[in-house]
């Protein structure tokens, strides 16, 4: 664990890039001395490394400090419906190592396995000297895990297992690294915290669209999950389809959902899964998914809004990021044909990261708990 002070500065520096001593001394009120000797003790640690020299009129050239690509390394498993994905990322937050394990049911032994395996690859194909900076892993995992048995067409076929196993201590166990979980929506939320676009405000909404729905709450700067780790489960916010009937969001605005339809059609869905980046679907059957999710997103966006006054909502998901901007658009469009007395509509935005906010956000599980102070504190 890092002083709060190197915290800090670690934690300016990634928001804002490379600085000099006297530009972090002035962001942080710190002083000059005592900026120089954690810069030196980062520099020493191998976190922070020295960029070239910038000459002004006057005076010593500053030398920018930045982080060290190398400094430290994190694990990220994400478990999904159909995939447990692995990555391994350095300081910057790129990936350096990616595997990717297709599964009809995702048991805790299949997922274990995967992990325990992967990550000793991964360790082995980093050189020796660059395996005692692994500083953990981080899991996002869907919540109730069992309940997909009754909402989908899997059955039981071992979920009932998740009630009872800790699977963040077992692979805790082998990797011998701290082990953190969890809620997949609020990962990848987070990911948007350390690794997204750093223009955002204090409190903002996350919605992510993957296989289902799910969400993350921002406040103060910080995420927030709730006594239980499940806050903002908004695929299960009741919403109504076109003709009235009640549903919860996750019938309307879920890739499951876009799924059946073009199931039902005799189409071809696996580009939903196999090109998160890249899809080629009819017209109609999109256009019309996009309508109901706009539809679903914008009724639950009024139902947050009523409890949370937020200034803005970010929508990402695994979808390809021109689909992703007309989803906004559409969910912005309809949430202003509305009539709500008495509340004000926040602003929709695209989320940043896309595809891999889930994995890179449990990677970002032990950088921000070992590294990072809250957006709040800079």
């Amino acid at each position: 664990m890092r002083a709060s002070n190197e915290r800090l500065v670690l934690s300016l520096i990634r928001r804002a890039g490379p600085m000099s001593k006297a530009e972090i001394a002035r962001m942080t009120g710190l002083s000059a001395q005592t900026v120089s000797v954690i810069m030196r003790a980062l520099e020493q640690d191998g976190l922070l490394t020295r960029g070239a020299p910038v000459r002004g009129k006057v005076g010593q050239p500053s030398v920018p400090m930045g982080l060290n690509r190398d400094g430290a390394f994190f694990l990220g498993l994400k478990v999904g419906r159909r995939a447990a994905e692995l990555v391994l990322i350095d300081f910057l937050g790129d990936v350096k190592f990616h595997r990717r394990q297709a599964h009809r049911i995702p048991t805790p032994d299949n997922v274990v396995q995967f992990a325990q395996q992967v990550s000793g690859d991964f360790l082995d194909k980093l050189p020796k000297a660059q395996r005692s900076r692994v500083a953990g892993l981080g899991i996002a995992l869907p919540f109730r895990l069992w309940d997909w048995a009754e909402t989908t067409d899997v059955g039981d076929n071992g979920l009932a297992a998740w009630r009872t196993r800790d699977i963040a201590a077992e692979i805790s166990a082998s990797l011998d690294v701290p082990t953190y979980l969890c809620n997949d929506a609020s990962a990848a939320c987070g990911a948007e915290l350390v690794f997204g676009d750093q223009n955002k405000p204090r409190d903002f909404l996350y919605f992510y669209i993957g296989d289902f729905v799910g969400g993350g709450l921002v406040l103060d700067n910080a995420l927030y999950t709730g006594k239980s780790g499940n806050a903002a489960a908004l695929g299960s916010i009741p919403v109504t389809t076109g003709n009235g009937t009640a549903c919860q969001l996750v019938d309307l605005a879920s890739l499951v959902a876009l799924e059946a339809e073009l199931a039902n059609l005799g189409k071809d869905t696996t580009t939903l899964w196999d090109r998160p980046d890249h899809w080629h679907l009819p017209q109609g059957v999109l256009g019309a998914w996009l309508d109901q999710a706009a539809s679903g997103l914008a009724q639950a966006i009024v139902s947050s809004t009523c409890l949370v006054d937020f200034a803005t909502v970010l929508i990402d998901g695994a979808m390809p990021p021109d689909l992703r901007a007309e989803l906004v658009r559409r969910t912005t469009a309809t949430l202003h044909t509305l009539t709500v007395p008495g509340i004000s509509f926040p602003e929709i935005r695209q989320g940043t990261i896309g595809y891999r906010a889930k994995t890179l956000g449990a990677a970002s599980l032990p950088l921000s708990d070992r590294f990072l102070v809250d957006r709040e504190t800079i």
